[in-house]
């Protein structure tokens, strides 16, 4: 059965498509934004250090509202606007995952694409999709 996930702590959908979405033991968490959860506010211009903490708060927050954790998470997708934010980027998604995941614990995969994102104050979108068992 495939269930509709759904949390305040995270900012809604902007068009028509699910936070998140659980099927068995699989959640597929929608691409997430530096966007405050409660007004959808765009946060942070400028700033990726600062929208990479933020959209991965927000994923963090759906993963978690589907009954998964980060260390549950098999694959990030971070998509970023422009290469020079590749480096703090990583280092914020650095930092997330070793407060996130348990020294020993297996890292989740990830790739990161460089694209033209929905809205101009978005430097970065990540989604990710996660095994609960």
């Amino acid at each position: 059965m495939k269930t509709e996930v759904r949390t305040d702590g995270a900012p809604a959908p902007a068009w028509v498509f699910s936070q998140g979405v659980r099927k068995g033991p699989l959640l597929q968490v929608s691409g997430q934004g530096p966007q405050d959860p409660a007004t959808s506010a765009y946060l942070h211009p400028g700033d990726v250090r600062a929208q990479t903490l933020r959209t991965l708060e927000n994923v963090r927050a759906v993963l978690e509202a589907g009954g998964a954790t980060v260390e549950d998470v098999l694959m990030f997708r971070v998509y970023l606007t422009r290469r020079e934010d590749f480096g703090p980027m990583n280092e914020v998604y650095g930092e997330f995952i070793d407060t996130h995941v348990p020294e020993g614990g297996v890292k989740p995969c990830r790739t990161t694409v460089f694209v033209e994102l929905p809205h101009e104050a978005m430097l970065v979108e990540i989604d990710a999709q996660a095994y609960i068992g």
